[in-house]
C-alpha cells in the first residue's frame, strides 16, 4: 500500500513539511495569532452568514402561523407552505451563480456589502407581506442574499487569516449562522411571524456599517495589480509591528504565478479539478444528509411525531445545541484535525437519523396531527395502528436523536465543508468555483426541501431518514478516500500539495 503523502518523510514529500526551516516570517505569522484586527474582519464578515442563519429557518415557526391565518390571503395550503419552505433554495442557488462573477469582479468585501441590497428588501417584503406573493419574493430574495454570502464570506475569511487560527476563523461563518437560526427560534417564542422578519434587518445593517471599515482580501488586491493596497491590507490584518514582508512575498509569488484566470481547458489538469471535485461533492454530501429540509421543517416536524415537551421548545432547544456544537468544533478544529471531525459527525448523523427513523416507523404516534403543513398523512404507518398519546420517557427519542444529528452536523460537516471549500480551491479558480459550489448545493436543497413533504405524504416521515442515514454512510467512505487534512496548512503549501500529481487522495 501507498504510504500517504501527508506527513511523509523523506526529499520527493515535502510538500507539507512538517517542521519548515526557521524563517523571518515565522515570527510574524505567530505575531499575526495576537492581532484582533483579523477577528474584527471576520466578525465584520460573517455577519452575513448570521442573517443568513436567521433567514434559513424563518419559515420553522411561520408556517404553523399562517396555516392557521384568518387572513385567506396568507393561509397557507399544503403546496404553498411547500414552495415558501422551498423557494429561499432557489435563491440561494441563483446567488451562488451571481457570486461566479462578483467574487472576482467586485472582490470578497464587496460582493459581501452588496448581498445587504436583497436581504434587507427581502426582510421588508415579509414584514409588510398581504399576500403570498410578497412572502415568496422575500424569501427568495433573503435566499440570494444567503446564497452569495455563503459562497463569499468562506472565501474573505480563509484569504485574511493566518494559517495558525485558520481553522478556528473558518468555523465562524457556520456559528454565526447557527446563532442566527437560534436567535430565530428564540424570538420566534416571544414576537409574531412580522416582527421577526423586521428583526432580521438589524445585522444586516450592522454588517454594512462593520465592513466598511475592514480591507480587502490581499490576495485579492495582488490578483488586481494593487500591490500596495495589498500590502497595506496585510500589514492592517496584522499589525503595525509585524513583519509582513516575507508572508506578503510568498502571497504574491503565488499571485504571479497564477495570474490569469483559469481557462476551461485547464480545468481538465489534475491540480485544477480535484480540488474542485472535492469541494463540489462535499456540499452534494452536506445537503444529502438533510439538513436544509429537517431545519426549515423542524417544528411541523415535531408537531406530526409523539414528542414529550411543545414543539417550539424542542426546536429551541435543538438550535442551542447546534450552536454549542459548532463552537466545539471551532475550539477543536486546529487540534484534532479536519478529518477526524469529519469521520465522527458522518458516524453521529447516521446513528441520528437511524434512530428517528426507526422511531417514527415503529414507535408512538400522536393522539392527532398537529400540523397542516402536508406532513400529516394517511399514509403514515399502519392505519390499523391505535393512535398513541406522546406520553413516557420514549417520546423524547425525536427530540434527541435531533439534537444528536444537529450536533454532529455541527461539529463537521457543517463549518467543515465550508472551512474546505474556500482551502482546497486554487486561487485562480477561486471565485467562480466557490459559485458553482454554492449553486450545486443550493439546488441539491431545493430538490430534497420541494420535495421532503410529497414524499413524506406518499410513503411516510420515515423514509426521508432512512435516505438521509444512507447518505451519511456515503460520507464516511468519502472522507477516508478523498479529503485531504489541511490542518496547520497555508492556501500556497495546500495548493502545492495538490499540484504533486500523487495517488495523494487515496489513504
Amino acid at each position: 500500500m501507498q504510504e500517504p503523502l501527508l506527513g511523509a518523510e523523506g526529499p520527493d514529500y515535502d510538500t507539507f513539511p512538517e517542521k519548515p526551516p526557521p524563517s523571518p516570517g515565522d515570527r510574524a505569522r505567530v505575531g499575526a495569532l495576537q492581532n484582533k484586527r483579523v477577528f474584527l474582519a471576520t466578525f465584520a464578515a460573517v455577519l452575513g452568514n448570521f442573517s443568513f442563519g436567521y433567514a434559513l429557518v424563518y419559515t420553522s415557526p411561520v408556517i404553523p402561523a399562517l396555516e392557521h391565518s384568518l387572513d385567506p390571503d396568507l393561509h397557507l395550503t399544503k403546496s404553498q407552505a411547500s414552495w415558501f419552505g422551498s423557494v429561499f433554495t432557489l435563491g440561494a442557488a441563483a446567488g451562488g451563480l451571481s457570486a461566479m462573477i462578483l467574487n472576482d469582479l467586485l472582490g470578497r468585501k464587496l460582493s459581501i456589502m452588496f448581498s445587504a441590497v436583497p436581504s434587507a428588501a427581502g426582510y421588508a417584503l415579509m414584514a409588510g407581506a398581504h399576500g403570498l406573493w410578497m412572502l415568496l419574493l422575500g424569501r427568495t430574495l433573503t435566499g440570494f442574499a444567503g446564497g452569495l454570502t455563503a459562497a463569499c464570506i468562506p472565501v474573505y475569511v480563509s484569504e485574511i487569516a493566518p494559517p495558525g487560527v485558520r481553522g478556528a476563523l473558518g468555523a465562524t461563518p457556520q456559528l454565526m449562522a447557527v446563532f442566527g437560526s437560534l436567535s430565530l427560534y428564540a424570538l420566534g417564542l416571544l414576537l409574531p411571524w412580522r416582527w421577526l422578519a423586521v428583526a432580521g434587518e438589524a445585522p444586516v445593517l450592522v454588517m454594512i456599517l462593520l465592513l466598511s471599515f475592514m480591507p480587502n482580501s490581499p490576495r485579492f488586491l495582488l490578483s488586481r495589480g494593487r500591490d500596495e493596497e495589498a500590502l497595506r491590507a496585510l500589514a492592517w490584518l496584522r499589525g503595525t509591528d509585524a513583519d509582513v514582508h516575507w508572508e506578503f512575498e510568498q502571497i504574491q509569488d503565488n499571485v504571479r504565478r497564477q495570474s490569469s484566470r483559469v481557462s476551461w481547458a485547464e480545468v481538465r489538469a489534475p491540480h485544477v479539478c480535484r480540488p474542485i471535485a472535492v469541494a463540489l461533492l462535499m456540499r452534494l454530501l452536506q445537503q444529502l444528509t438533510g439538513i436544509t429540509p429537517i431545519l426549515v421543517y423542524l417544528q411541523s416536524i415535531f408537531d406530526s411525531t409523539a414528542v414529550l415537551l411543545p414543539p417550539k421548545d424542542d426546536a429551541a432547544i435543538v438550535g442551542a445545541v447546534r450552536l454549542l456544537s459548532v463552537l466545539i468544533a471551532a475550539l477543536t478544529m486546529d487540534l484534532a484535525g479536519r478529518k477526524v471531525l469529519l469521520f465522527v459527525s458522518a458516524a453521529i448523523m447516521f446513528a441520528a437519523n437511524l434512530t428517528l427513523g426507526l422511531y417514527i416507523h415503529f414507535g408512538p404516534r400522536p393522539l392527532s396531527p398537529n400540523s397542516t403543513a402536508g406532513l400529516e398523512s394517511e399514509s403514515w404507518g399502519d392505519l390499523a395502528q391505535p393512535l398513541a398519546a406522546p406520553a413516557g420517557y420514549l417520546t423524547l427519542v425525536p427530540l434527541l436523536a435531533t439534537m444528536f444529528f444537529i450536533m454532529g452536523y455541527a461539529m463537521g460537516w457543517g463549518p467543515i465543508t465550508w472551512l474546505l471549500m474556500s482551502e482546497v480551491l486554487p486561487l485562480r479558480a477561486r471565485g467562480v468555483a466557490s459559485g458553482l459550489c454554492v449553486l450545486a448545493s443550493w439546488l441539491t436543497a431545493f430538490v430534497l426541501t420541494k420535495s421532503f413533504l410529497p414524499v413524506v405524504s406518499a410513503f411516510g416521515l420515515q423514509v426521508p431518514f432512512f435516505f438521509f442515514a444512507a447518505i451519511c454512510l456515503v460520507s464516511l467512505v468519502f472522507t477516508g478516500c478523498c479529503v485531504p487534512e489541511t490542518k496547520g496548512r497555508s492556501l500556497e503549501q495546500i495548493e502545492s500539495f495538490f499540484r504533486t500529481g500523487r495517488r495523494s487522495f487515496l489513504r
